[in-house]
């Protein structure tokens, strides 16, 4: 069986939006790609890295979904990365009112030796020299390796970021970050210009608008699902991810063809990511409400049309 290594934040979220608010809860890109990627039922691994204040139970949890937690160091003293948001009404923009690094200032992350040779990589939103350094510690190239970032990094650390950006096969980022990184405010023209930086697929994400895949020339795009509500968007992307990877580490196929199906799959996870705070919504997830799900977008997206 194909094993999908994870490399990202393992956090302390704060939410708040016009439907409510939480305390300290679990976030970090880690978790949400891999709650996401586990309705696969594939076998994972998270590199990360927590401080003491960090529940035993969270990792359990984590475990239950067949998630391998042992690369996810704990150190002594620390403190766990912390985040707290506030959305606004439309929930597609929020303010950071705080950030904490905390341990994740120091990170080094250790890639475990049971998946040095690994054929799928997901390389979550964390600093790109942290991303890199994963990367390196490889044994060879990966089959795929998926890249996801954000603007904090291109104002950031753009040139560690490009430097990552080169050395991977896919890379999912949102319109404004594509337009951002490219330079370019056609979307399709975005894509031409990332892909010249590396990467031969490009995943642009439009939040409640869907999704667009970009590979040589050719574009597929995925709707997003309309929902009767969103509670909190946190995650989503994370979520996004994770059902991407997942889905192609458990058919262990890459083609183009097979990239259509797991953004459909990715969106189809994203939809419920946002029912509730946090991962609370992914962690309760039964594979029957996920194949009821993928029916709507059936129905959502196939009709028949003749061409005269």
């Amino acid at each position: 069986m194909s094993k999908l290594l994870i490399v990202g934040s393992v956090a302390f979220d704060a939410i708040e939006t016009p439907f409510g608010k939480t305390d300290k809860i679990l976030g970090g890109a880690a978790p949400y790609i891999a709650l996401s990627a586990s309705q696969f039922d594939i076998e994972s691994a998270i590199v990360s890295v927590i401080g003491d204040d960090f529940p035993e139970a969270y990792l359990e949890m984590l475990r239950k979904h067949k998630v391998d937690t042992t690369a996810i160091e704990r150190i002594p003293g620390g403190k766990t990365f912390f985040w707290k948001g506030k959305y606004h009404n439309d929930l597609n923009s929020r303010d950071t009112l705080e950030t904490q690094l905390n341990v994740l200032a120091d990170f080094n992350p250790k890639v475990p030796d049971a998946y040095k040779e690994v054929e799928i990589v997901m390389l979550g939103n964390l600093h790109p020299a942290v991303q890199l350094d994963v990367l390196n510690q490889l044994n060879k190239k990966p089959k795929l390796a998926a890249l996801d970032t954000m603007n904090f990094w291109m104002d950031n650390a753009l040139e560690d970021l490009k430097k990552v950006i080169a050395r991977v096969d896919i890379i999912t980022i949102n319109d404004e970050e594509a337009r951002q990184l490219s330079g370019e405010y056609s979307l399709v023209k975005a894509a031409r210009a990332i892909e010249a930086m590396g990467p031969k697929y490009v995943v642009i994400k439009k939040g409640e608008h869907g999704a667009l895949l970009f590979h040589e020339g050719q574009i597929f795009f995925a709707p997003a699902l309309p929902l009767e509500e969103v509670f909190d968007p946190t995650g989503a992307g994370d979520t996004f991810a994770g059902g991407f990877t997942g889905y192609l580490t458990k058919t262990n196929d890459i083609s183009f063809d097979n990239m259509k199906k797991a953004i459909i799959h990715a969106s189809n996870l994203a939809s419920f990511c946002v029912e509730k705070f946090g991962t609370e919504r992914m962690q309760e997830l039964t594979k029957k409400e996920v194949q009821q799900r993928l029916q709507q977008f059936k129905e959502l997206t196939q009709f028949e049309i003749e061409l005269t």
